[in-house]
Parts: C-alpha cells; sequence; structure tokens
C-alpha cells in the first residue's frame, strides 16, 4: 500500500469529516463529499479559513481565531505528516516499539487535524436552528433541542482536562449519538462520524473568556451553524446508506 492509499484508508476508517459539495464552504471538500485533509500526494494539508478572522467577532476574537487555527490546527496537520513518515520508516527497519510510539502520535494528530476541519465550518456569526431532517432526528434520539443543547453544554463543560464535545452519528444504530471527547482521540464510538463539535481546549478561548469555559461553551451554542450539521448529517447517512 502506498503512502497515498494508506492515508486515505485512515480518513475511511477514522470517520473523517464530512461536507457535500454544494456547500458554501465547498472549496475544502474533495470530489466524494468527504472534507480535503490530504493533497494528491498523500500529505496532509492545512485548508484556510472558510472566513476572515474578524468574521466570528466579538464572539471569538480575531486573535484567538489566528492563534488556533495557525498554530493549534495548522501544529496538528506538521505533526500528522511526521508522525506517518515515522511509521513509514520504522516499517521498513522493523522497529516496532517505535512503530507503536508513531502509531499512537498519529491518533492524537490527526483526530485533532478532522475535528478541527469539521470546527470552523460549525460556527457562524448569527443565530441559526436545526429544522427539517436534521430537527426531526434531534427530536427522536433527544426529545427535543433543547434537551440536546443542555445534553452537549454539559458534557463539553465537563470534559476533563482538554477535549471536546461531540455530536456525531451513528450508522450501527442509524442515530444520533453525544461523545464526551477527551484529548482528540480518546472516549469515542468505533463508526460515529462527527457533525458538531465544540472546542474546549484552553486556547479555544483562553485570551477573551480566561479561565470562563462554561461562558464560551454558552457562547458557542449561539453562534452553530445548524445549515453545516444539517448538511453533514445528510450526507453521514449516504456514506453509511
Amino acid at each position: 500500500m502506498n503512502r497515498k492509499d494508506f492515508i486515505r484508508n485512515s480518513v475511511i476508517i477514522g470517520g473523517a469529516t464530512i461536507l457535500p459539495i454544494n456547500n458554501v464552504f465547498s472549496q475544502n471538500v474533495s470530489e466524494n463529499g468527504m472534507d480535503e485533509l490530504v493533497d494528491s500526494n498523500g500529505s496532509f494539508i492545512h485548508k484556510p479559513l472558510p472566513y476572515n478572522k474578524t468574521f466570528l467577532e466579538p464572539y471569538m476574537d480575531e486573535e484567538t481565531l489566528h492563534l488556533h487555527h495557525e498554530f493549534h490546527h495548522g501544529g496538528a496537520v506538521k505533526g500528522a505528516n511526521k508522525d506517518l513518515e515515522n511509521i513509514k520508516k520504522h516499517l521498513q527497519s522493523e522497529e516496532m516499539d517505535q512503530v507503536d510510539l508513531w502509531t499512537r502520535k498519529l491518533a492524537y494528530h490527526f483526530s485533532s487535524h478532522v475535528l478541527h476541519s469539521i470546527f470552523w465550518t460549525n460556527l457562524t456569526n448569527k443565530k441559526t436552528e436545526p429544522k427539517a431532517e436534521l430537527l426531526k432526528q434531534i427530536e427522536q434520539d433527544f426529545g427535543s433541542f433543547d434537551n440536546l443543547k443542555a445534553y452537549i453544554s454539559k458534557i463539553s463543560k465537563s470534559v476533563e482536562g482538554s477535549g471536546w464535545g461531540i455530536l456525531g452519528y451513528q450508522p450501527y444504530s442509524q442515530s444520533l449519538t453525544l461523545l464526551q471527547c477527551e484529548n482528540h482521540q480518546k472516549l469515542t464510538q468505533w463508526g460515529v462520524v462527527p457533525l458538531l463539535v465544540i472546542d474546549v481546549w484552553e486556547h479555544a478561548y483562553y485570551l477573551k473568556y480566561k479561565n470562563k469555559r462554561a461562558e464560551f461553551v454558552d457562547t458557542v451554542l449561539e453562534i452553530i451553524n445548524w445549515d453545516n450539521v444539517a448538511e453533514r448529517f445528510v450526507t453521514a447517512k449516504k456514506l453509511h446508506g
């Protein structure tokens, strides 16, 4: 298996982020409807933000958005490329302890890349609400939209250490599910496709919100792009139909 095929398979197995071609953020999407995370050579790529760095003001300040996207997300992309190169190198030299080490690092960095790529497109600068097929599924799985908001708010605020609150589609049960993810890769479920993610690492909010994670989560929930979440939901069901 060559490097490009290895990465493509890893993307699929990892429940990579998805987005329909006709979306406003389609510049970041590949032909199969999945977010474009690798280039033609199979290297992980760091796409620009789908809006300017003042777009989310006053909810997220320009400096935080710049640092978060350029250095934290960008660092994860660089890390994932380094991890994969080291896995290949140590496989060739049969140094399996090193393969084990770099495989763990790849899980961390690549998961960060996936979640950040979703996070940027999940945000807008105005209030929206779910409707149609997504709202129907939310009501079926959580009872009401208010229940979902309370649920994802609670698990995001109470992540131990650093991590994410995640709304995903579980194809095995054909239902929506919520995950309280630690770091970028822990406490997940096999098969779940992330649809909506809330980053509660301190780097996402510390300049503006200091140590007030709860206030940050409440703010993020007011600027979720539910149209984006709905399109991801439709595509997730098609991919696993």
